[in-house]
């Protein structure tokens, strides 16, 4: 295996999405997207997961290579099957998931004989990005594991990126549980990538300026709270950076826009694009995914998004 810029670590699911009484199968899963989408703003990347060795597994991993993120920190486990998710979208294109996902084999990663090489290839990576659904998953001995795997990593110099992506289900609806989790973990990064309205149901932030505020008090440098149709509020140096959307676009499916965004802004930062460019990024890019349905859209659309933006 080449050794990648960065590593997201997570699930990727199998989708189902519904139109009418059909379903559509695909494949996603937010910490997936963002490395997809960061390896198609031209980032090196790969995606540390685990699972099956049933045809879904295969389908994925398929997935995975077809998008040029590196797989070779995918074990694959004897007789387990992936997680499944069914997306339901409203008339306004927000939506809302259901998951069936308890026996996945990416639940158990750190906790896997075959987790050492992820834990070194996170100590030689740039940059390594994770999630609050990626906590969600793991035990706590899994979560030992991987906090000293962060660690060390950073003392090696990798940055650590994090998006809460807060989603109560995912955490029995214990938000006790998953605030002490989060806190855990926050002190370990040096991005943060939140959802104003995620951290507003964990946390309560009135506005977000609260929300840096209180990221800041973790000692995290680098916030950058995204704000839906509004755009992105970035917080670097003690400054506060307003980086609006540049158009204004009618969402078909939101599903994985915040992914995107963080996969744009991610690739900007490790191609030593300023912060500001960086969400710039990351809004063509989260442009293009709401025009279409499901997480991982044609790579066409992506592609004229970021044309676009360099014209």
């Amino acid at each position: 295996m080449s050794a990648p810029e960065a590593i997201c670590i997570g699930e990727c699911m199998v989708e189902l999405s519904r139109r009418g009484s059909r379903y559509g199968l695909r494949y996603g899963g937010d910490s997936f997207n963002t490395a997809a989408y960061m390896a198609r703003a031209g980032a090196s990347v790969a995606y540390a997961t685990a699972l099956g060795d049933d045809p879904y597994s295969d389908g994925i991993l398929a997935l995975i290579r077809s998008e040029r993120v590196e797989s070779g920190l995918v074990p694959r486990v004897k007789g387990r099957t992936p997680g499944l998710y069914i997306i339901e979208t409203d008339a306004k294109g927000e939506r809302s998931f259901w998951y069936w996902r308890d026996r996945s084999p990416a639940r158990e990663l750190f906790e896997l004989a075959e987790a050492e090489p992820t834990i070194a290839a996170m100590a030689a990576a740039k940059l390594i990005y994770f999630s609050g659904i990626t906590l969600s998953l793991y035990s706590p001995a899994g979560l030992d594991r991987f906090e000293a795997a962060l660690l060390a990593a950073r003392k090696e110099g990798a940055r650590i990126a994090f998006d809460g992506n807060f989603r109560p289900r995912g955490w029995g609806h214990d938000l006790g549980r998953a605030r002490a989790t989060f806190a855990r973990f926050l002190v370990h990064c040096d991005i943060a990538l939140p959802t104003f309205d995620d951290e507003q149901a964990l946390w309560g932030d009135a506005a977000p300026k609260d929300t840096i505020g209180r990221l800041s008090r973790h000692g995290i440098g680098e916030i950058v709270v995204k704000l839906g149709a509004e755009g992105a509020l970035v917080a670097q140096g003690g400054t506060n950076l307003a980086v609006p959307t540049p158009h204004k676009l009618i969402p078909v499916d939101t599903t994985a826009a915040g992914d995107s965004f963080n996969g744009g802004y991610l690739a900007g930062r490790l191609a030593g694009a300023t912060p500001e460019r960086a969400a710039l990024t990351g809004h063509a890019l989260a442009g293009a995914v709401i025009q279409h349905r499901g997480a991982i859209v044609p790579k066409s659309a992506t592609k004229a998004a970021l044309k676009a933006l360099e014209a």
